[in-house]
């Protein structure tokens, strides 16, 4: 559907503006109102409270629960049902749509080694009240996924009024399949119990586990005992208010934690225990609690100052962070725990050799401390669109580092063994390529593969597996990125900071923030989403001629009464000279861009061009000839697919970059080592 279509229903909602320019002052105050009149986001807070009960064998990986959960239907007309999430069964057997999905994304040796303890499941032993059970498979049918439950009650819940259901439950921790499991005696424990999906207008939002998408859920409040071995250092959502210590070698840790929509923890005889805090001028303090593996002892500063950085700029860009404590976690070496966010805690983590910037730990804290925003705060459906909060974290992300540490530099891995993932090992560092972290070359080339893989309104949920992070990260990332540069930073932060507010404790949905864009804005930009977001068009402009030539005159000109025939070469010395620029669209993607001219006296010639049309001519007279031509030369349009096009030189510098290059053994070294990996 295109925005135009909806465009009329939300118009008719806004109310008069509230923006008084487009062109907001720079430095908005940190949390900056939003425009008002928008349409609200769903309401999402203080609907379910779960108080929950839970004791770890650590020897068998067993966990036995007990849990109480009060629901509260804040829509408009009843249900008889309560639909839960048992995400840990999808890691029951090789049946399960997370598991036949997770094939299609080139990992289907996730089960082959697994030994039958290392398989995980969740069952529910008891529902009160209840009439009856059953699973559901509401996205794909498939009869052996076990990853939706649903409970019939004895009575109707009425719009306003709430149920309380206690639950029993055992489950298995599995072996990390997904960043939560247990390698060792490391346990990172997410989505572990049985979790209420949102109950909407149209029905029960409770999607299957799905191998490229993560979570929903309403914000509540969370009571949560813990009880396993004392010599386990725990950390979990929320505060803990109490430790009990038990005869038995055990202890009892207890966690509260209001208005998160999720509740995950960690237990580890290994960890480090760091505590910070992070203070800034008119955001609130932050308590940090850093869970460190012994080996990175060193780098507890990096995920110190990484964390602070978020804080402070995605505080005082978008809004503060509310909750007052933060907690780090570096997951232990192999876990596959690293890299994730749950409300009021995430995983980082770390390499031996990173000193390049961006990657881990910086890039990666400060993309999940930056998690705790579009996510945490901002409770989108990330099923469906998942881009509200991947690809905003992700553009935002590249923000804090760039301000915080500038450019980093481009890493090549050599020797990758067969057998081996990932990008090898012995890295070197290219210091004269640096790159911006908002832009970075391997987010490009992930979103050239996949820019027509699928149209970002399907639902993220049916994403072809393989290259739904490439459009739900990469491609929408730099989509942002081209949106700033047309509108401008300042504009751009006042969106992002009035989404934020409007959208706090809530599930805000794509035509919300492009309704804003539009506000904020005070333009119409339904022609940007129609093709990046309803659309999957692609962005090439190109170069393709480039003539300068002497003005001269052949053929039959005008003089006294009559026409004459002239031939008459122009002075290829003094001039003047006649260039020509021809500009092409190669590819669907439409976007406004400027065409420079430059002149072999430095001399300069703009012109822009809507880029509507498949081609453009541009014709200059000018005393000396032209050296070269390009097409956006401010980098406006990040999402074009092929930038090495977009200039063009009158008279080509072959021998410059063999020279440049020449000159670096390092061109030699990398050869050798290439070769010398193909015998490994």
């Amino acid at each position: 559907m295109s925005f135009r279509t909806v465009r009329p229903l939300l118009a008719a909602l806004l109310t008069a503006s509230a923006v008084a320019s487009a062109q907001p002052p720079a430095e908005p105050a940190p949390g900056a109102p939003a425009a008002e009149g928008l349409p609200a986001a769903a309401p999402a807070r203080g609907v379910v409270d779960y108080r929950i009960e839970a004791r770890l064998d650590p020897a068998t990986r067993l966990l036995e629960g007990r849990q109480v959960v009060t629901w509260r239907n804040l829509r408009s007309r009843p249900t008889q049902e309560l639909w839960f999430h048992l995400y840990w069964n999808a890691w029951r057997n090789d049946r399960s749509t997370w598991m036949v999905e997770d094939r299609y994304r080139g990992r289907s040796d996730r089960g082959d080694d697994a030994e039958e303890e290392d398989w995980g499941y969740l069952v529910v032993d008891s529902a009160t009240p209840q009439t009856a059970t059953r699973f559901a498979a509401p996205d794909d049918g498939n009869p052996d996924d076990r990853t939706v439950w649903v409970v019939t009650l004895p009575e109707p819940v009425a719009p306003g009024e709430s149920v309380r259901v206690e639950l029993e439950w055992h489950a298995r921790v599995p072996r990390t399949f997904a960043r939560t499991g247990v390698r060792g005696d490391y346990f990172f424990v997410a989505h572990w119990f049985p979790k209420l999906g949102v109950w909407e207008e149209e029905g029960w939002n409770c999607h299957q586990y799905h191998a490229a998408t993560e979570y929903f859920s309403d914000y509540g409040a969370y009571d949560v005992s813990l009880t396993l071995p004392s010599r386990f250092v725990v950390g979990a959502t929320g505060r803990r208010t109490e430790r009990t210590d038990h005869a038995d070698g055990t202890s009892t840790h207890r966690y509260r934690q209001d208005d998160v929509h999720a509740f995950s923890w960690t237990a580890s005889p290994d960890y480090l225990v760091v505590e910070d805090s992070f203070h800034s001028p008119g955001l609130p303090p932050v308590a940090i609690r850093l869970l460190l593996q012994p080996e990175h002892r060193r780098q507890a500063d990096r995920h110190l100052h990484a964390t602070r950085a978020a804080l402070k700029l995605y505080g005082r860009w978008f809004g503060p962070y509310p909750y007052g404590h933060l907690t780090v976690v570096d997951p232990a070496w192999g876990s596959g725990a690293g890299g994730m966010e749950y409300p009021t805690l995430f995983t980082s983590g770390t390499r031996l050799f990173n000193p390049s910037g961006g990657g881990s730990p910086e890039g990666v804290t400060v993309h999940e401390a930056g998690h705790q925003f579009w996510y945490g705060l901002v409770g989108n459906n990330e099923f469906e669109h998942a881009w509200l909060d991947e690809g905003l974290n992700s553009y935002s992300t590249g923000r804090v580092m760039q301000e915080t540490y500038g450019d980093s530099f481009v890493v090549r891995r050599f020797f990758r063994p067969p057998g081996l993932r990932g990008s090898g090992f012995l890295p070197w560092i290219y210091r004269d390529l640096p790159q911006s972290e908002l832009i970075r070359p391997r987010r490009l080339d992930d979103y050239r593969r996949s820019a027509r893989s699928d149209l970002p309104s399907r639902p993220t949920y049916r994403y072809f597996p393989a290259t739904a992070g490439d459009i739900t990260y990469d491609k929408s990332a730099l989509w942002l990125v081209t949106l700033e540069r047309h509108l401008g930073w300042p504009t751009m932060r006042r969106l992002l900071s009035a989404f934020f507010e409007r959208s706090l404790y809530a599930h805000p949905t794509p035509e919300q923030f492009f309704a804003l864009a539009d506000e904020v804005s005070g333009r119409d930009l339904s022609w940007f989403f129609d093709q990046v977001h309803y659309g999957a068009a692609v962005f090439d402009y190109a170069v393709t001629s480039v003539k300068s030539a002497p003005v001269g005159r052949r053929g039959l000109f005008e003089e006294g009464q009559g026409l004459a025939y002239r031939d008459e070469a122009g002075d290829p010395e003094a001039g003047p000279f006649r260039s020509e620029v021809l500009i092409r669209r190669l590819e669907d993607g439409v976007f406004p861009v400027e065409v420079l001219l430059v002149f072999e006296d430095g001399s300069e010639h703009r012109e822009s061009w809507d880029g509507e049309y498949l081609w453009k001519l541009i014709e200059v007279e000018r005393p000396v000839k032209l050296a070269w031509a390009e097409v956006d030369p401010d980098h406006l349009l990040v999402l074009d697919v092929n930038r090495a096009n977009n200039s063009r030189r009158l008279e080509p510098r072959a021998r410059f970059p063999a020279v440049k290059w020449a000159s670096k053994w390092l061109v030699w070294f990398q050869d050798l080592l290439h070769l010398f990996g193909s015998y490994v």
